[in-house]
């Protein structure tokens, strides 16, 4: 299946819920007042966020007077030229290599598996990927990462379960710069923001690889999972107290309605999304690309 064919299939059911609701509403009626309130409530109902929908909206209302846009197709093309300006405006991240991507998150948002998707990614661009079994603290994750690392027939470096997570991480920087690795992809203990103690964990990781591999390119990616919607946001915060976020990777993008949580994400939080899951397989990890997302979000 081509990539634009799984990015639509995995919006599927935001759109359809999205545009049943914006067909419905530009059927009758003017580009009243009240028209502009029904199309926030709208923007609402799949998780852009009460203020970042007002915000939207009231743009939307500006230019629809400015270049006397009078026709409901009128507003929905102008309200993805907004949404595509405003993607515009972050700064995407390009990853150059040699690279470390530390993947954190909450427990349950799939980051494990979503180490193994970006595995298949990279090994599928001709990379080198080394994985690192740094949760230390589930038991039996490493074996999980490991059944990836033999699915994917990528290196992994572990250790016990229970160890010292910042020394299995320098060990998968020393057997990287030996290997001349081109992805480090780094796994972590899902991490609930009320465990203080796991977060120092995190910055202890951050300060070995910031020791021991200077030139490498460093990526901290926050897994989110798109069904969470709101909840996605506040996990965000909880870890900008700690760590810096370079980026998103959200996953199950395909199992919600409200995928319009990416562009409250953006909005919130001025972080680009890079990777967007789009389905069960191995394969079905894709990067996000917000023209692209825009168009099948309408």
């Amino acid at each position: 299946m081509g990539i634009f064919k799984k990015i639509a299939n995995a919006l599927k059911k935001t759109r359809e819920s999205i545009a049943r609701k914006i067909d419905s509403l530009l059927s009758h009626g003017e580009l009243d007042d009240d028209f502009f309130d029904d199309l926030t409530d709208i923007l609402i109902s799949c998780d852009i966020g009460v203020r970042t929908s007002m915000d939207l909206v009231d743009e939307l209302r500006i230019r629809a007077r400015k270049n006397k846009i009078r026709t409901g197709e009128g507003v929905r093309e102008e309200l993805k030229n907004i949404l595509k300006e405003d993607f515009a405006s972050l700064n995407q991240i390009e990853i150059e290599y040699p690279a470390i991507i530390t993947i954190i998150g909450v427990n349950g948002v799939g980051k494990t598996t979503t180490i193994g998707k970006m595995a298949k990614y990279f090994k599928n661009n001709h990379k080198d990927v080394t994985m690192v079994a740094g949760d230390t603290f589930r038991a039996a994750a490493s074996n999980q990462l490991n059944e990836w690392a033999e699915r994917t027939k990528c290196r992994i470096i572990k250790h016990a379960e229970g160890a010292d997570a910042a020394a299995v991480v320098f060990d998968g920087i020393t057997s990287a710069k030996a290997k001349g690795t081109d992805v480090l992809l780094v796994d972590t203990a899902g991490r609930l923001h009320t465990k203080t103690n796991l977060m120092e964990e995190l910055k202890k990781i951050e300060k070995v690889i910031a020791r021991e591999y200077p030139q490498a390119h460093k990526y901290n990616f926050i897994v989110l999972d798109a069904t969470t919607g709101q909840n996605a946001l506040s996990q965000i915060s909880s870890f900008r107290e700690f760590v810096q976020i370079d980026g998103i990777v959200l996953t199950k993008l395909d199992g919600t309605a409200k995928g319009g949580v990416v562009v409250a994400i953006e909005k919130d939080h001025s972080l680009p999304v890079v990777f967007v899951g789009t389905g069960e397989g191995v394969d079905d990890l894709e990067l996000f690309d917000p023209d692209e997302f825009v168009d099948n979000l309408f």
